[in-house]
């Protein structure tokens, strides 16, 4: 879930699956304007399942882009909760 206060990436509440995560805007920039700050490159996938054909970059073609989200803890944290963003849920 965000964290409203620290502006970062925060543990979710117990037993809950999915929250909404803030409106992002994206902008683009070279590689060499990229701001540094402490985050996590978080997988923004169209669906859950988090499947589809492997393509020709080496991603799934489920995969969208990853998201830099601001966190104060190690990436590590994150990838071990398996934390992802969704486009939309499953119906």
């Amino acid at each position: 879930k965000w964290d409203w206060d620290t502006w970062e990436l925060a543990e979710s509440d117990p037993k809950v699956l999915y929250v909404p995560v803030p409106m992002i805007w994206i902008v683009p920039c070279k590689k060499t304007e990229l701001r540094e700050f402490p985050s996590y490159e978080c997988p923004l996938y169209k669906v859950s399942t988090r499947k589809g054909v492997l393509s020709t970059t080496g991603h799934s073609t489920n995969f969208v882009m990853p998201i830099q989200l601001a966190s104060s803890r190690p990436e590590a944290h994150w990838v071990k909760r398996g934390v992802a963003m969704l486009t939309s849920l499953d119906s």
